[in-house]
This record gives C-alpha cells, sequence and structure tokens, in this order.
C-alpha cells in the first residue's frame, strides 16, 4: 500500500499494554496451512516477498492502492527496474493476483504488512500509513488469520498500535488472531534473493511466534525465532542504527585525515586488510533512502517515551543531516580556489538515488546538496541514468522548476558546459571515462575517479 496521503497521526498513549496471553489457539497449526498468502503495500519489500512465497508454491494476493501500479503488475510489468517481473509472474496462472479490493483479505490465511514508516514534518514517526491500512482491513478479517508486520518501526508498535486496531472487538488476539513481527531486510540493488536472506520474527505470544515461523519458513531458507516481538522491533532499529552512527565517524574521520593531508579512502583500504574486528565504511555525500536517515530517529524517539536518551545517537543523527551541506561547502572552495565563484556557477549533479543501481531518491544526500547549492546562488542540473523525476515533498529549498525538472543528458556537451561536476551516486550506468575526459572540475563524493589519476586542478575527493 503506497502512502498517498502521508497525513501525521497522533501516536497512541505511551503505557504498557498487556502482553497476549498464551491462549489456546482455535487456529490450524503447521505451515501447511498457509495455502493462500495476501501482501499488503506492493513496494521495494512487498514485492520480493509476494515472489518469495509464489517460489514456495503459494497463492500471493497482492494489495496496494495504487491502481496504476496494480495495473501495471497485473499485465506482467513491474514499476522497480532492479526487479525482474518474471519474480512475481503477473497476469498468469499461478501468479501474483494484485489487487486493490482490501475486501479479499478475508481469502488469505496470512497477511503480511510491508507499508511506508516515515517521518511527519517535525522529524517524529508517522503511523498513518499503517494505522490506516489496519483500520481498512480490520472489518474484513476473520479468525484462524496470522497478520504480520514487517516495516520498520519503534518498539512496541506492533502490541500497542496495531494489534489493537486489528482486533477490534471482533476477534480475541492469541486464539482467533494471530499477530506477529518480523523486520523486513531487503537491499535494493544488490543481486541478493529474498530467500538468502535471515528473517527475524517475534509474536504477540507464542502462538503467534510459531505460526509467524512456520509461514516465514515457507519464504526464506533460516528464520530466527526470539522472544517476542518487541526485540524484533528493536533489532531492526539496532541494525541501522549501527550503519548510521558509523557513517557519521567515517564521515567525521574523513574530514580529520584530510587535515593531516592524508588521503581518507588510502587509510580505510589499509584499515580493511584487517581480517578481523573491522568492517570498513567509507565516506560519502550522506546517507540516504527511506531506512538509514529515518530509522534513528524511531528509536530515539521510543527513548524519550520513558526518559531515555542517547547522546551518541543524537549527535550521528545531526552529523549525517549535515554531510551534504559540508559537501556544497566544498564544492564553493574548490571554485573559489580555481578563481571562480560558486554564484552563477553551473554544477551538475551525477545521480540523484540514494544509492548506486537503483531508481529510488527519497530521502537521497542529492535532494539537500541541491538545496544548498542553490541557495548559494549556483544554477544546479542534475542526470541520472535511474530516476526521471525527484520524489515529491522533499523540496529542501529548492526552486519549484528545480523540483519539475527532468535529468540533463551526460553527454561531452553538458560535461564541457558544467563549471563542476559533482560526483553524488556511483551507478554503474555512468560513463566515467567520459567525465575524466572532458570535465573542468569534479567533486567526487564517492571516490568514483580515483583511478583515473586526474591532476589536482580538475579533481577535489570529497
Amino acid at each position: 500500500m503506497t502512502d498517498d496521503d502521508l497525513t501525521a497521526t497522533t501516536l497512541g498513549d505511551p503505557a504498557a499494554v498487556p502482553l497476549v496471553p498464551a491462549a489456546t489457539p482455535t487456529v490450524a497449526t503447521g505451515a501447511r496451512r498457509f495455502r493462500t498468502v495476501g501482501v499488503v503495500g506492493l513496494g521495494y519489500v512487498g514485492l520480493p516477498l509476494a515472489g518469495a512465497f509464489l517460489e514456495a508454491e503459494r497463492r500471493v494476493l497482492g494489495f496496494d492502492v495504487d491502481a496504476e501500479r496494480v495495473a501495471m503488475l497485473a499485465a506482467g510489468g513491474s514499476y522497480l527496474e532492479h526487479l525482474n517481473p518474471r519474480t512475481w509472474r503477473g497476469g498468469e496462472p499461478g501468479g501474483l493476483e494484485a489487487t486493490c479490493d482490501l475486501s479479499r483479505v478475508a481469502e488469505c490465511d496470512a497477511v503480511c504488512l510491508c507499508l511506508p514508516t516515515p517521518l511527519d514534518a517535525e522529524g517524529r514517526p508517522d503511523l498513518g500509513p499503517l494505522e490506516r491500512a489496519a483500520r481498512a482491513l480490520a472489518p474484513h478479517l476473520r479468525a484462524g488469520q496470522l497478520v504480520v508486520l514487517h516495516s520498520t518501526t519503534w518498539p512496541g508498535t506492533t502490541r500497542e498500535v496495531l494489534a489493537p486496531l486489528l482486533a477490534g472487538d471482533r476477534l480475541q488476539l492469541g486464539s482467533q488472531l494471530l499477530v506477529a513481527y518480523s523486520p523486513e531486510r531487503e537491499d535494493p540493488g544488490r543481486d541478493v534473493r529474498t530467500r538468502r536472506i535471515p528473517r527475524l520474527v517475534g509474536g504477540l505470544c507464542e502462538a503467534s511466534g510459531d505460526a509467524a515461523e512456520d509461514l516465514l519458513s515457507l519464504a526464506v531458507e533460516r528464520v530466527h525465532r526470539v522472544a517476542r516481538a518487541e526485540i524484533a522491533e528493536a533489532a531492526k532499529l539496532h541494525e541501522n542504527v549501527y550503519r548510521a552512527v558509523n557513517i557519521a565517524l567515517v564521515d567525521e574521520l574523513a574530514e580529520l585525515y584530510r587535515a593531516l593531508g592524508l588521503d581518507p579512502r588510502a587509510v580505510i583500504d589499509a584499515a580493511a586488510t584487517k581480517p578481523f574486528g573491522f568492517e570498513a565504511f567509507r565516506p560519502g555525500p550522506g546517507p540516504g533512502g527511506h531506512c538509514i536517515p529515518v530509522d534513528p530517529r524511531y528509536l530515539t524517539w521510543a527513548a524519550a517515551r520513558v526518559g531515555a536518551r542517547s547522546e551518541l545517537l543524537d549527535r550521528s543523527i545531526a552529523r549525517n543531516a549535515s554531510t551534504p551541506l559540508r559537501v556544497a561547502a566544498r564544492v564553493g572552495e574548490a571554485l573559489e580556489a580555481r578563481g571562480r565563484s560558486l554564484v552563477g556557477a553551473r554544477v551538475l549533479l551525477l545521480g540523484v538515488a540514494y544509492k548506486a543501481d537503483v531508481g529510488d531518491a527519497r530521502c537521497s544526500p542529492a535532494l539537500p546538496l541541491a538545496g544548498a547549492l542553490h541557495a548559494a546562488g549556483a544554477q544546479v542540473v542534475w542526470c541520472d541514468p535511474h530516476v526521471q523525476r525527484l520524489p515529491a515533498g522533499e523540496h529542501h529549498g529548492l526552486p519549484q522548476t528545480l523540483v519539475d525538472s527532468r535529468p540533463v543528458p551526460l553527454d561531452r556537451a553538458e560535461v564541457e558546459s558544467a563549471d563542476a561536476i559533482v560526483i553524488v551516486t556511483d551507478h554503474r550506468a555512468l560513463d566515467l571515462d567520459l567525465i575524466a575526459g572532458h570535465a573542468r572540475l569534479v567533486i567526487d563524493t564517492r571516490g568514483a575517479l580515483r583511478g583515473y589519476a586526474l591532476p589536482p586542478e580538475r579533481y577535489v575527493p570529497a
């Protein structure tokens, strides 16, 4: 289900909801009972999951509020270029049955919720999409069903927010309706089958956990069961907070190494030869996407509910948010060092997707970078082989003309006309030879041109 309405929703009372009693379930047990699986939300998470259940020879109903998306999937197409539509075989016998009709959830033995969990305008968790979906689904749920939430969220969401909305006063949790949590673990742009990625599962009660473990064992090779849903919810946040903190750390260290006259990437490459106790993180323009910039704020919000705080996490969030602004300043410094002002300069951003080889520009560092460059007086244009429009609602001070703009072609004329080119996202489709051969000045945030031995007057690592 897509988030066409991002109206922020007031979250429920933070008081803990009692654990669901381990009632004797009135539903059938074992993986065999899951003949029909519903997937609500056919996006980056839902579609691969639907494909995994189809591979397990289950009937799969896919639900989404976007009628155009549903029609495309039903016709055997894909709106996500990194996913092969053969995965869900839309329009074929035994393939994904895509629909906007939520009443058909009654046909499902299990329902997987793969919904967006963004931030509101104040940077707080916005469970509006999840709550609206739960209210819409509730009248159509029946006794004996399992509902599993896969969206990243704060510990307690499944128990305190989702389960009461689903059960209402019609169904008894733990006996008639089973509810569990299993966080998504997708990595768009990498050729890793969903089936190969281990999954966590935690239920609201023993029966819910058992059922969810049975269900997910159909779709993935390894399921790790945890004692309760809150552990799985916190584990997902922990995974991404770990990355956010390390990204902030390596960004700060990169500035330190430059001040010492050292190449940060050379230092990190050397450290990465250690075969234990070290994982290499490399500097860039800042984290992006729907996980790393968002998930740490879910954890700090949850901590604040109980009067706790993490200074390290707060500082990491602030550091990561300001990284694109430092890149913009570095572009201005590089131009000034070459006798050119940023005011009126034509700056070409290469890659606006949040990571390489995907078409998703949500929360991309390219957006605040473009906003900062525009605010400093630059003429900003952009090129991305995978993105045709900038995401709606993420304007970062950009003029409407830039918000509505389309990518310029990556050709010799564009490269030569730019006063500065900033490599923001290093897609494999970018013609690095063209850039290295004809760019006047390259600010390289990804180390994409390290091997070209460009002269310092034309190349600035950032």
